[in-house]
């Protein structure tokens, strides 16, 4: 391993975060993300919106990082930026970025998948954040994904479940705004269903096969159930909303460990780590660290700031990325469907 210090700009632009991170080899020297908050008044991201905020907010985030780092743009040995997956635009305009960016200070760029960033944003050098040994089993859980993937070393990853329709970030969202909630709804839901009882009412849990997961017959229960309640009563909804919440969490919850405890089962591997977005949520953090009792597990989770889209993930897997000397050509293209 390289003795000398190396600096990396990371850049993260998949959906409606704008981020930039400055690294000193695995440490933080700072972490800015700017949230499009546009976005809540539609229900949900408009990619096009979501593009020109990123080209407003992609150089005033960048150059606050660099000054929250303390260093100059002249010390900085690469630019690692995502890739994809995510929308085509947005993720355009930090690729972009990216290329002209280090173009012109003669430092290569390097391309990251956003996936595999989420997954080792555990190797970020924490006092308080133990990292993962090989292998393992991670959990990617957001918006637009829900995977479970083997972990065997940094750039080996092998997808051994996932979504065969939408993400479990989705089964929040849709959820919460049956029940009028705003976008996004996961947070919203976790707060209440802390003062509901999560036993209040039973959803079925979808019958997939293998490690794989879906989520559209569970929203579609949730329709139904509260179609049915409101037809009976006009004020269900309000007079019962953190049961509901409790309810609806508890259910997806539960449908993301029923598959962890038959991955772990299948490869014989108990060390599992989360990331992505949902992985913020308080029940799924609750859920994971009383496995390490119920099926002898030992757990990874990451700080909340690592968890959300943030370009200190992507920070990370360009600073390993760098050791290897893996660095991307100028004619790169971002792909909007990037597989691990």
């Amino acid at each position: 391993m390289n003795s000398e210090n190396i600096y990396i700009l990371g850049i993260e632009s998949s959906c409606d975060d704008t981020a930039a991170a400055i690294l000193c080899n695995d440490t933080i020297l700072s972490n800015v993300v700017a949230t499009q908050k546009i976005h809540r008044d539609y229900g949900g991201v408009v990619p096009e919106l979501a593009s020109r905020a990123h080209q407003q907010n992609i150089v005033p985030v960048v150059d606050q990082a660099l000054k929250k780092a303390g260093v100059t743009k002249d010390q900085l040995h690469a630019v690692a930026f995502t890739q994809g997956p995510g929308l085509m635009g947005a993720l355009l305009v930090g690729t972009s970025f990216a290329k002209s960016f280090a173009y012109g200070l003669d430092i290569p760029i390097i391309s990251v998948n956003h996936m595999q960033a989420h997954i080792l944003a555990h190797f970020i050098n924490e006092e308080s954040q133990t990292k993962p040994e090989f292998p393992f089993l991670a959990m990617t859980i957001s918006g637009g994904h829900t995977q479970i993937v083997q972990v065997d070393n940094y750039f080996k990853m092998t997808v051994i479940g996932e979504t065969i329709d939408d993400a479990v970030g989705e089964a929040f969202d849709k959820t919460g705004k049956l029940l009028g909630l705003g976008y996004p709804a996961g947070p919203e839901i976790d707060k209440r269903a802390k003062l509901g009882n999560p036993k209040a009412y039973t959803f079925t849990k979808p019958k997939v096969d293998g490690l794989n997961f879906s989520f559209s017959g569970f929203k579609t229960a949730v329709l139904y159930f509260i179609q049915r309640e409101v037809k009976n009563n006009p004020n269900f909804i309000t007079e019962n909303l953190n049961d509901i919440c409790a309810s609806i969490q508890y259910t997806i919850i539960g449908i993301l460990i029923d598959k962890l405890k038959k991955a772990s089962k299948q490869t014989n591997i108990k060390r599992i780590a989360i990331g992505g977005g949902v992985s913020a949520n308080s029940g799924i953090r609750e859920a994971l660290k009383s496995g390490e009792q119920k099926f002898g597990w030992t757990t990874y989770v990451p700080k909340f700031e690592y968890t959300t889209d943030n370009a200190a993930m992507v920070g990370i897997v360009g600073y390993l990325k760098y050791l290897e000397n893996d660095f991307a050509e100028h004619n790169v293209m971002v792909n909007s469907r990037l597989k691990l």
